[in-house]
């Protein structure tokens, strides 16, 4: 904790311990006193870019949350519709909320009229504060069932702990609000002139990954199931899961992803497929070899289509032996 934050906390310490609480005060109320208190400097602007008629985005440049960037590292999407913006994953921080915010009161001029949450992945939902804050409690947040209950029981209070932690406390003061409209497979939900569809194919990034499908724009919000320039975290998911996810997204007409890492484009899927089968198809290989993990690493980072990656891919060096462990316990897990 630097001096800033030191003093920020001992103010509001002081300041709370001289309240004289009444019996309507509750738990809530008094962790609401705290946030005003206690809470981490404002994200700087960043601008809004248009990607097809009805999508804008604001772009994260930073794979990775840090003290520099404040938690800035997931791309925000903004679906601009006929009744109101619709906001996809809502940033790491009460903070890139507010800057949004600030954002689209500038450019756009609509209210938010929904926020969808693709996966419990505080990057993607911690946000959700300054919305609530801003449009009111009422306002619809969605998100597929198994990441609601993920971030209403362990998964909510451990990100934003992280979060804080890696970003030096920058993030101080936000609130989890937890998603609390269910979405499911094939679900849609229309505003006036567009329509997004919701797909879901299990086990990918993590068990509940939502994509949104523009249909109007033919563009695919992929959140983490695919990612531009960097590897998904695969702690919760399957390299499995995730090709065949590919194969099913490709069929959908799509012609644009935009991901929730990494820059946008007609080829994301491509890159990310070529990538995880250079990682798993190696594995599999080494594991039905009888060969150690130590081989199976060696040969991932022979197989080209790691090789090529390699220094344009963020944290590939620091990552790598992860992403590698985890696929060779998968196919040791699929060879029984």
């Amino acid at each position: 904790m630097n001096r800033r934050h030191f003093l920020q906390n001992a103010s509001a310490f002081a300041t709370l311990t001289a309240i004289e609480f009444t019996p309507w005060q509750t738990i809530g109320a008094v962790a609401r006193e705290l946030d005003d208190f206690v809470r981490g400097p404002t994200v700087k602007d960043h601008p809004l870019r248009q990607v097809s008629k009805h999508v804008w985005m604001i772009f994260s440049p930073d794979g990775f949350p840090s003290p520099e960037n404040q938690g800035m590292m997931c791309n925000i999407t903004i679906v601009n519709t006929a009744k109101g913006l619709v906001i996809v994953d809502s940033g790491a921080s009460v903070q890139i909320g507010e800057m949004t915010i600030r954002q689209i009161k500038k450019t756009l001029k609509k209210p938010v009229v929904a926020i969808i949450n693709t996966h419990y992945h505080g990057d993607h939902w911690l946000g959700n504060h300054a919305y609530v804050e801003a449009y009111g409690k009422d306002l619809p947040l969605y998100s597929h069932p198994g990441t609601i209950k993920e971030i209403q029981g362990v998964q909510g209070n451990l990100w934003r702990t992280l979060m804080e932690q890696w970003t030096n406390q920058a993030t101080l003061g936000t609130r989890v609000v937890p998603p609390r409209v269910p979405l499911e497979d094939g679900a849609e939900l229309k505003f006036g002139d567009v329509t997004l569809r919701l797909h879901h194919y299990g086990t990918v990034h993590t068990p509940y990954d939502l994509c949104v499908e523009v249909l109007e724009d033919k563009v695919m919000l992929v959140g983490d199931v695919a990612m531009d320039r960097r590897i998904a975290n695969m702690d919760d998911g399957s390299y499995v899961g995730t090709l065949k996810a590919y194969d099913t997204l490709e069929k959908t007409g799509a012609q644009l992803w935009l991901p929730g890492h990494g820059e946008p484009s007609a080829k994301v899927l491509q890159w990310n497929r070529e990538l995880f089968e250079g990682i798993y198809r190696s594995c599999e290989q080494a594991v039905k070899d009888g060969r150690s993990l130590e081989d199976a690493k060696a040969q991932v980072l022979q197989d080209p289509r790691v090789a090529s990656r390699a220094k344009e891919t963020k944290g590939f060096d620091s990552n790598i032996g992860k992403y590698v462990s985890l696929a060779f316990l998968e196919a040791e897990a699929a060879g029984f």
